[in-house]
């Protein structure tokens, strides 16, 4: 007797939801811009995270993330391991919808069509679909639970270079945890009792922009289960949010709109990773103690004047505990920081070579300029001290301008030129003037346009630029 086989094409018409993680509108499902080196580090990156994740969770929760890892290790050309881990979720939970739906999908791409086959017909008999069979158990339920797994993936997408994006893509997580709780009705009274669904809600509100929310929530998973050994990502959480808040007043302060950022926020966020230290020591607690203690290491406003060397040189250990990870080398965030730290310490030319290795590291399209700007500022430094000579200086900019300008968007490239030209104009216009000399007009006159833009109002004009 021929086994029945259900057409894909069919049962998706006929669903309400569609389980699986491979047709989400994620950038991890369609072709990256990014060159792929940056591409799979982002996935490892985020895989990373969920191993993370995983290590707290033991209820039926841990599918989400299991589920999403198979789709990392899918991605990461590991096909036999994505096909074990969605076989392993269907042997713990026979009903899982996304596991079957995903297992599918490897099967397909593995030319099985037979045990395709298979997996379709169990997810349309698991969905309550077939016509002359019903479901066992509650289909609302199985619908809940995969499409609540589905909103969590997308916390964990890759490529999201801009805060719009970032957006974009929770509000269609949340999208999905508002129908799952329309199918499964109860979420909401199982959260304030569990600290991982806790923790989730917080990160999600913490991403929104959302941060008293984030903050009350995140102290609510505390209160349930203080205990850092089983609740320490939110004591990361925490912190995460206390950082941001200081370097969300530190802006303010630049930009004139209020007073000195409060160092609690550091101090707190300080005592809360060194709880993670001793029970979770990971990649991310380096690199969040060591930020916590370049700040507390360096003058705020400015950044430019050392007041705890010890503190500095704190920051500069962890940053190389967290460099002995595997992926600690490819995180441009680290560079930057390393620089900013051997800058403070007068170490010019190490300071240089991290900020080089952050633009490298940067993927194209990244919003994070900075390290381009403190590369320039440091070769202009050097030149104004005579440690560096005209020529070196010429070169070095007109590397570094093109690189910038294939990997950042041109507004962010001139708007990073535009704050250089105007604390180092002595130094622009001569190295200006000794280009104009050599023939290389097209970088002068992207300098003299920024510089114009700048001085507008009068302090400048082209009669400046006479050579």
């Amino acid at each position: 007797m021929e086994e029945t086989e259900v057409d894909i094409d069919v049962l998706i018409d006929e669903m309400d939801y569609i389980p699986g993680h491979f047709h989400l509108d994620m950038n991890l499902n369609f072709e990256s811009t990014s060159p792929l080196n940056f591409q799979g580090r982002d996935v490892k990156l985020k895989r990373e995270s969920l191993i993370y994740e995983l290590e707290s969770e033991t209820g039926t929760q841990q599918y989400a993330i299991r589920n999403l890892l198979g789709v990392f290790s899918f991605y990461l050309e590991e096909v036999e391991k994505a096909k074990e881990i969605f076989l392993q979720i269907l042997q713990e939970d026979p009903e899982n919808l996304n596991a079957w739906a995903n297992l599918a999908y490897v099967y397909d791409r593995l030319n099985d069509e037979h045990e395709a086959a298979k997996c379709t017909e169990n997810l349309s008999h698991l969905m309550g679909l077939d016509s002359d069979d019903e479901a066992q158990g509650n289909p609302q339920l199985r619908a809940s639970r995969c499409l609540a797994e589905q909103g969590y993936a997308y916390a964990f997408d890759i490529g999201l270079a801009s805060e719009e994006e970032k957006m974009e893509k929770l509000t269609a997580g949340l999208a999905l945890y508002d129908k799952a709780l329309a199918y499964g009705k109860q979420a909401i009274e199982i959260a304030k009792d569990s600290p991982p669904v806790l923790n989730r809600l917080s990160k999600i509100f913490h991403f929104l922009g959302k941060q008293e929310m984030a903050m009350a929530v995140c102290n609510m998973a505390l209160d349930v289960l203080p205990n850092p050994v089983l609740n320490w990502q939110a004591y990361c959480m925490h912190a995460k949010m206390l950082i941001k808040l200081y370097l969300r007043d530190l802006e303010r302060v630049k930009m004139g709109l209020g007073g000195m950022p409060d160092q609690k926020n550091l101090f707190d966020a300080k005592t809360d990773l060194e709880k993670v230290m001793k029970v979770h020591p990971c990649l991310k607690t380096y690199l969040s103690l060591g930020q916590v203690y370049y700040y507390m290491g360096v003058d705020a406003i400015q950044e430019l004047f050392l007041v705890d060397e010890n503190a500095l040189n704190s920051a500069l250990m962890f940053f190389a505990k967290a460099m002995e990870f595997d992926l600690g080398n490819v995180l441009p965030e680290i560079q930057l920081l390393r620089g900013k730290c051997l800058r403070l310490k007068n170490e010019e030319r190490n300071a240089i070579e991290c900020f080089k290795e952050a633009i490298e590291l940067d993927g194209v399209a990244s919003v994070h300029t900075e390290s381009f700007r403190c590369l320039m500022e440091m070769l202009l430094t050097l030149f104004s001290q005579k440690k560096i000579n005209t020529e070196m200086l010429m070169k070095e900019v007109e590397v570094w301008v093109k690189k910038a300008e294939k990997k950042y968007p041109k507004q962010r490239v001139q708007q990073e030129l535009r704050l250089v030209c105007r604390h180092y104009t002595a130094e622009v216009l001569e190295l200006s003037k000794a280009m104009v000399t050599r023939g290389k007009t097209e970088l002068v006159k992207l300098l003299f346009e920024t510089m114009k833009c700048d001085f507008k109002k009068g302090r400048m004009n082209e009669r400046s630029l006479s050579f």
